[in-house]
Parts: C-alpha cells; structure tokens; sequence
C-alpha cells in the first residue's frame, strides 16, 4: 500500500517540480517565432498607428517580427474576445485601449469580457490625449466661445462622433456635461468619417484622439481649440487645456498591452522589458510625438488601477447619457 501511495504522489512531485523548470526553459528561448499583435481597430486609425510605431520597434528590441492582426468591429469587442482566448503561450499580445477594453463593454447586455480579471497586465505604454476641434469657417477660436456659441442657439451645431459609445462620443458628452450646454449627437461609422464630417462642415465639432485631430488641424482642414490634458504638454504647445476654461476637466485615453491570462510570469517580464527598452528609442520618441501622444510607462499593478478607474468613469458616463446594451 505504501508503495502504491508514494509512487503517484512522487510522480505528482516530479510533474509540479517539471512544470516552474519548463516554464523557465520556454521563458530562456522565448520569442522563437513572430509575436502576433491583435489591434482593436482597423487600419489606418490612431489605435492602429500607435501600435505599429511601438510594435515595429518592439520586434527590434525583442528580436522577433511583431505581426499586426487588426480585429476591428464591434467597438472592439471582437479583439477583446479574440485575446482573452487565445493561447497563452507568450505569443499574443493585445493592445488595450480606453474604448476597446472600458467602454464597448458597458453596451453589452451580457459583457463577454471583464478586463480588470480576464487578462495579464503587461504595460501602459501611452496616454492618449484628446483634442477639441471646429469646422475653421466658425467663429469660434476658444473653449469660451465653443459654449457660448452652444449656448446662443444658433444652429446647426452638431457633434460628430465615431458611434454610439465610442471614446469620442463620451469624451464629447463628458465635455458638454461639464460646459453646461447640448449639441445634436451625429454618430458615423469610425473615426475617419466623422472627422470627414467636421472637415466639411456636415458636423460643426467633436472631440477625438489627437493623431486623428493633428492631420487635419495642420492642414488647416480644422481648428484646434483645447486639449484634454488637465495640464500644458510640450506636445502641442500652442493649444491650451480645457482645464484652464473648466477647471479639473481631464478626459484623455491610454494604451498597453494585455496578454491572454495564465501567461508565464517570465515571460510577461521579458515582454515587458522590451516595450519598456522599445518606447526609449529615439525614432520611437519622435514617432509619438508627430503623434501628439505622450508616453506614459506605468507596470502591471498601477496599469490595473488605471483601468478599473476608466471603467468607473465610464460606466457612469453611459449611465447619464442613457446608452443601453445590446
């Protein structure tokens, strides 16, 4: 009896023993093959663009082509799911944005994914400021004039917006909440349309990630009016904080990387490292910074609490705005 006891009981030992060794071993030679990134939006968009700036520098420093995989359509949803079941193997990685990770999922009658306990936290690479901007034929040149145009009734004033629920939607109606003041919400199907809708002139302004407002403001195609930073950034010096007409405004997004949960520690840590090492690279630096984007290093533990208060904030905002689920 006691031979057949121990026997099971050693081999247990042995698998448990067997089981931190593999992991090291495979965390040793890892990456050896491409990394798939999967990125919540298509093609082209400010997500997408700022993936593939750190993606590409990351496959430098990792040494490991990084595969852009763009999973775009249900406001993200579909990556989010794609992600969290994806094998664990340290070969999927996920780009986790504001509207993707925080927000889609409040539309959902039955959210399909919880991203503060479904995922490995691996960095918070960026924070994704936002910019106020008008169609240039306005006379509107300040946040003040923005609301006190709003405010006259004059009209059409709408505000264009990537859909319902998407992060320019709420940063819109976030800003309206605090102003004081309504404009007739147009949602489009994305991000390019709507800002082709300001451009012109269907819509009259909107709020959206910077890399997607700096094209055209540079153009000339829109006029930039305030950030929402609550402080100055180097980034866009000309362009004050909405903070400075509405004091303590602050409604910007952020970026980072998830990797599917059960993923070895070792190798998280391996990853990590390397976006770290990647986001410090002078090319990478002044990529980010044509992109109106601050780069924003936070670890796993200060990047959870980053996105367990972007759900509060968000889950309020839908609440408000009285979006329901689908």
């Amino acid at each position: 009896m006691k031979t057949r006891i121990w026997l099971p009981l050693a081999i247990a030992s042995s698998l448990l023993g067997a089981a931190p060794a593999a992991a090291q071993e495979a965390a040793k030679n890892y990456p050896s093959r491409p990394i798939r990134m999967i990125v919540p939006n298509a093609p082209g968009s400010a997500v997408d663009t700022l993936s593939r700036i750190v993606g590409t520098e990351l496959g430098n420093t990792i040494g490991q082509q990084v595969v852009m995989d763009n999973r775009a359509g249900a406001s993200g949803i579909i990556a989010m799911e794609i992600g969290k079941d994806a094998n664990p193997d340290g070969y999927t990685l996920i780009t986790a944005t504001t509207a993707a990770s925080t927000i889609a999922r409040l539309l959902q009658k039955k959210p399909t994914f919880n991203p503060a306990t479904d995922y490995d936290y691996v960095v918070q690479f960026a924070e994704t400021l936002n910019v106020l901007v008008v169609n240039p034929s306005l006379p509107i040149k300040s946040v003040k004039e923005l609301i006190a145009y709003a405010k006259s009734g004059k009209t059409p004033f709408n505000m264009a917006s990537a859909g319902a629920g998407s992060q320019s939607h709420l940063s819109g109606a976030f800003f309206q909440q605090k102003a004081g003041f309504e404009s007739l919400h147009v949602p489009y199907k994305g991000g390019g349309p709507s800002s082709a809708s300001v451009v012109a002139g269907e819509s009259q302004w909107t709020l959206i990630p910077a890399p997607a407002a700096m094209v055209h403001v540079n153009s000339g195609r829109m006029r930039a009016l305030a950030h929402t930073l609550p402080k100055p950034t180097p980034l866009l010096p000309n362009i004050p904080s909405i903070a400075d007409t509405i004091p303590g405004f602050d409604y910007s997004g952020w970026m980072g990387f998830f990797m599917p949960k059960g993923t070895p520690k070792a190798i998280n840590d391996k990853v990590r490292a390397a976006v770290v090492k990647a986001m410090d690279a002078p090319l990478v630096k002044k990529a980010m910074a044509i992109q109106a984007t601050e780069i924003a290093i936070l670890g796993p533990e200060a990047f959870r609490k980053v996105v367990r208060e972007s759900m509060v904030t968000n889950e309020k905002l839908v609440k408000s705005l009285g979006l329901t689920a689908n």
